[in-house]
């Protein structure tokens, strides 16, 4: 039996653990050839090592699978243009690509250094803008050759992007930068045959265990586990595969067995004066708007009504 992303090659970047490797694992089961990207830092981008990302090659390949590591930073140019070459090279091809790599340095804006905010802005955001770049140039390549390819990019959101996080100003940001790249690359790189969509996963990995502790515990045995980072998976891999035709540019909150179509930002209530306001009349259109707007959802970690607060993903 095939897979649906049978000779499909596919680039996964921060598949050393947590969602990457669940996403990795999950496109070869599907028939896809993977790279396997990942410079093994911490889970505040310290350090770094080759160790997961050939883990999960060996998982890969003794499951029958086929897989090549990369251990390059993907947050340079040289980094992000290799790792396009190492699908290139090793497999004559690249139809998908996920964005995955990031970590975590919490701390509330007054603690925030601009450093913690520098390094979690790089990995994400501009880990997400290198990677895309090279593999559009060579989707673009390729189209103009005559040979328009079903390229998908599969880039990842997170509710604190969405809807913002107390403690996480520099990762919530860098992950609504990614929301509105994608909705860009979306529009600018469907004439090459590429799809773009976003998600916002939630599930138990490193970057989440300390923040939701005991809430994220796996369940016994025989019980589905919501928070297992597989079940986000076959969204990707859907989203990865020739039968997501005809699908870009959304965002989709996926969670358990939960897949969410995100709404982002449309007109709400309008009052046009046709001239220029006073400050005071500006106010007062502003209260009667308001009167008839939707409340905003609540910020991840914002403490409502008097309830304890909720943590971000």
């Amino acid at each position: 039996m095939t897979g649906i992303c049978e000779g499909r090659v596919v680039i996964v970047t921060g598949a050393g653990r947590g969602l990457g490797r669940a996403h990795a694992l999950a496109f070869a089961a599907e028939g896809a050839r993977v790279v396997v990207n990942d410079l093994g830092v911490g889970p505040d981008g310290t350090g770094a090592g080759g160790g997961p990302a050939a883990a999960v090659v060996t998982e890969i390949n003794e499951a029958g699978g086929t897989a090549v590591a990369h251990t390059g930073d993907i947050a340079t140019e040289q980094g992000a243009a290799s790792l396009v070459a190492a699908a290139l090279d090793t497999f004559g091809r690249l139809d998908t690509l996920v964005n995955n790599a990031g970590f975590l340095r919490d701390r509330m804006l007054v603690n925030l250094t601009e450093d913690d905010w520098d390094a979690v802005v790089r990995v994400h955001l501009k880990g997400h803008f290198l990677p895309l770049k090279h593999a559009v140039a060579h989707w673009r390549e390729e189209t103009r050759a005559g040979r328009r390819p079903a390229a998908r990019v599969v880039n990842t959101g997170s509710g604190a992007g969405l809807l913002g996080s107390v403690g996480q100003g520099n990762y919530a940001a860098a992950k609504a930068g990614i929301v509105a790249l994608s909705l860009v690359a979306a529009a600018e790189t469907g004439r090459y045959g590429v799809l773009v969509n976003a998600v916002a996963p939630a599930a138990r990995t490193r970057m989440t265990e300390r923040t939701f502790a005991a809430a994220m515990a796996a369940p016994g045995e025989g019980v589905f586990d919501a928070m297992a980072p597989g079940n986000v998976s076959p969204l990707v891999v859907w989203l990865g595969s020739a039968g997501s035709a005809g699908v870009t540019g959304r965002v989709f909150e996926a969670e358990g067995g939960r897949i969410t179509v995100m709404e982002g930002w449309r007109p709400g209530p309008t009052a046009d004066k046709g001239a220029r306001r006073t400050p005071e009349e500006a106010g007062a259109a502003v209260r009667e708007l308001l009167a008839e707007a939707r409340p905003p959802g609540p910020v991840y970690g914002a403490r409502q009504e008097g309830h304890g607060s909720a943590e971000s993903v």
